[in-house]
């Protein structure tokens, strides 16, 4: 199976053909405006045609596969431009052509290739995933349309429950409704007649204060459900959108969540984001841009063209785009803003970061081995009944005085559970995974017939081996679990050397079997089935250490993919950027605030720069009272403008002042802004301000060597006499039986973090 490399798929994209040689002020120039020419989609795309000054306007003649469209296009006389939608296009490719008519030999021309795609998709994601259960009867959109009578897809029914045929793709008709907030907040259906007296008035951006009603539009596009929200004097839903309201800049609303696909998905409330709205701004959405209904971040940023396409082409070219979201919704942000630069957002407000989540995966998939090695294998041990002591093998915060529910509510918990539990078998175990409503709809044998892990949802990247089964990059082979505790003194080497024979490894998909109590059945409380580890699916060591339990070797094709498909954030990331969490270290949240420098030192590592990112952290004790996203809003709003004004002074030279390091106090006032407020968390300065008020914690990877960026699936190895040569294991100096041993637990060596991922290109 070929994989997805979405750098070259972006790259062929942006060529835009142009005769050889020729002087840019003699050529007409090309260029789509809603996509780049190769991802257009539904059959039309809205151009541009600029006409060289040695061309009379009334001379241009543009042409789309040798029709004449001229006419059709709008003439900017003092531009020189003819712009407009061109349609009927065909799939695959179509020639846009511009010429001067009637000029004889030598006259200036130039062509561009359409590309044209279904508005089903896909594009560059490769074969579509099948079964896909829709979701349009969730969303309100009623049935979804019937595409075949082949008995392939989702059953559609009538109001009386008869089968009236099949939909492989989930599409429903184009709506459009108005909607308005009320002044308690609600939104409602506009009723026809004069506004109801509880609507709410806002005011935009341009200060204009006007009654806060919506327009929206939904349907369907790649087959997910997208929305465009807008302010909007009523009207008829038939008629074009009035955009009179408009502040003319867009706001992507990407969503979080975790999920392992083969459903349509619903949209969230951010399709309906009040702090944008309600100053004037478009909002943009999409279901498939919600990683709570997939984690293919491929396929997500292909469906993210598309709608944003859509809106292009019915409400016309923005100011600039600026994405918002949190925790998946955050990592959409900087995985889309490296794979299509400038193609989806312009500026990016993430939400709870993290660089991106396969990588996640790494650390996350040793939770529960580190939770069992404490709860089941070690359990004798003292130290671990402390429940803050065992951040020293996982990094994670933990906490002696939160409740635990997998403990009866007794307190002692850690963000590996409170945060992370449950989420290992739902990434890993294809037994245990359901694309919920109107799954009924299909043969049962074809929906468990699907392997629910994240590798197999993204089987167009990782690639599938013989045994059909997605390949899949998780390793753990080399890992010196613990080592940083061992160091610090905080264990034993004798507890080192138990905590590494025993730890274990996950079986391959293959060889798993269904989890137990407490994920299934859901609610069970059966003791004997009890496993909130997820032990029935770890590789562990059968006589208790003596013989080492194996570790995971991770498939050096899937690691390779991860990088080359982009799901991996590599830091090659240039727009503004205001990366924003509250600070959750204390709930144990699983938005964890090492993230946000992660992703900083990534950015670094590529090419030395990381000034297009700014890290603001708000308190969230004793809750999360204070939003701080529409303040980056206008600081954003602020820094687009500069940018304008000002292009050859790049994203950092236009930063405006508020575009700064910060923290904030629970209520939003600042605590300390400017340079150096991070020291200590990336270098080895004495803490700033920001860092002494908000401490940073780490992950299972770190304490076991790793650098604080992450992103190593498979570590480079170096012999463990190597290792204890250069003082590894220090003040600990193993002797020649405890190299053994170490040799016995690492017959292929020890992690040597010095050196780059084995499996990166």
């Amino acid at each position: 199976m070929t994989r997805i490399t979405v750098a070259a798929a972006v790259a062929a994209a942006m060529l835009i053909v142009a005769p050889a040689g020729a002087d840019a002020t003699h050529d007409f120039g090309l260029e789509v405006l809603s996509s780049p020419p190769s991802m257009v989609t539904g059959g039309d795309a809205l151009v541009r045609v600029t006409i060289p000054r040695t061309v009379p306007l009334q001379k241009a003649v543009v042409r789309v596969n040798g029709v004449d469209v001229t006419r059709t296009l709008t003439l900017d006389e003092g531009a020189r431009t003819l712009t407009g939608m061109v349609d009927g296009l065909r799939l695959g490719d179509n020639a846009l052509t511009a010429e001067a008519n009637g000029q004889g030999n030598g006259r200036p021309e130039a062509s561009l290739t359409l590309r044209n795609h279904p508005v089903t998709g896909p594009i560059f994601s490769g074969p579509q995933q099948r079964p896909f259960v829709c979701k349009t009867v969730q969303a309100g959109l009623g049935e979804p349309l019937v595409d075949n009578q082949d008995g392939v897809g989702y059953r559609v029914i009538s109001p009386s429950g008869a089968t009236v045929g099949w939909s492989r793709d989930c599409s429903a008709t184009r709506t459009v409704d108005f909607l308005y907030r009320t002044t308690s907040g609600q939104l409602r259906a506009l009723p026809d007649g004069p506004l109801p007296a509880d609507a709410a008035q806002t005011t935009t951006l341009d200060g204009r204060t006007v009654p806060y009603v919506i327009r929206r539009e939904r349907g369907t596009i790649n087959r997910f459900i997208y929305s465009i929200a807008i302010l909007a004097p009523p009207g008829s839903p038939a008629m074009p959108p009035n955009l009179s309201l408009w502040n003319g800049r867009l706001l992507y609303a990407f969503d979080g969540g975790v999920a392992i696909g083969h459903n349509q998905g619903t949209p969230g409330g951010s399709a309906l984001y009040d702090p944008a709205l309600s100053k004037g701004y478009a909002v943009v959405h999409s279901s498939g841009t919600r990683t709570s209904t997939h984690y293919n971040l491929v396929l997500g940023g292909e469906t993210a063209i598309m709608t944003k396409e859509r809106f292009v082409e019915g409400y016309g070219v923005p100011l600039y785009t600026v994405g918002v979201g949190g925790s998946g919704g955050a990592i959409q942000q900087y995985v889309y803003a490296q794979n299509h630069p400038h193609r989806i957002i312009d500026a990016a407000i993430p939400q709870y970061s993290y660089p991106d989540m396969v990588t996640q995966t790494i650390h996350v998939g040793d939770c529960e081995l580190l939770e069992h090695y404490m709860d089941v294998t070690d359990v004798a041990n003292p130290k671990w009944a402390t429940w803050p002591n065992r951040s020293w093998l996982e990094g994670l915060n933990a906490s002696a005085t939160l409740p635990n529910p997998y403990r009866g509510g007794l307190p002692g918990n850690s963000e590996c559970v409170n945060g992370w539990r449950g989420l290992t078998p739902l990434a890993l175990n294809p037994l245990y995974g359901t694309a919920g409503a109107g799954s009924d709809r299909f043969d049962p044998a074809e929906i468990a017939a699907v392997k629910w892990t994240h590798w197999d949802d993204l089987r167009n990247v990782y690639g599938v081996g013989p045994d059909g089964y997605a390949r899949v990059p998780w390793d753990n082979v080399g890992v010196q679990y613990g080592l940083g505790a061992l160091t610090s003194g905080r264990i034993t080497a004798e507890e080192f050397l138990k905590l590494n024979a025993t730890i274990g490894s996950w079986k391959r998909p293959q060889d798993m079997v269904q989890e137990g109590c407490p994920f299934f059945p859901p609610g069970c409380t059966n003791p004997a089935a009890w496993d909130p580890w997820s032990r029935r699916n770890m590789r562990l060591s059968p006589d208790g250490g003596v013989t080492p339990a194996p570790r995971d070797e991770g498939d050096l094709g899937a690691i390779r993919a991860a990088y080359e498909s982009g799901l991996v954030f590599r830091g090659d990331e240039d727009i503004p950027t205001i990366d924003w969490r509250h600070y959750l270290e204390n709930e144990l949240d699983m938005h964890n605030s090492h993230q946000s420098f992660a992703a900083r030192r990534r950015m670094l590592n590529f090419d030395g720069d990381a000034s297009n990112q700014v890290i603001w952290f708000t308190d969230a004790r004793p809750a999360r009272a204070f939003d701080q996203t529409p303040q980056a809003l206008g600081v954003i709003d602020d820094w687009m403008a500069n940018i304008r004004e000002h292009p050859e002074r790049g994203v950092a030279g236009n930063k405006p002042p508020a575009a700064v390091d910060s923290c904030f106090a629970t209520n939003g006032a600042p605590i300390a802004t400017g340079d150096g407020v991070w020291d200590g968390i990336l270098d080895s300065k004495p803490a700033g301000p920001c860092t002494q008020a908000f401490p940073i914690h780490s992950t299972s990877r770190i304490v076991a060597g790793a650098p604080i960026e992450g992103g190593i699936f498979k570590c480079a190895l170096q012999p463990v006499a190597e290792a204890a040569a250069k003082g590894l294991y220090a003040p600990w100096i193993p002797g020649a039986a405890d190299v053994a041993r170490l040799t016995q637990i690492f017959p292929s060596g020890v992690c040597d973090y010095s050196k780059p991922d084995v499996g990166r290109p």
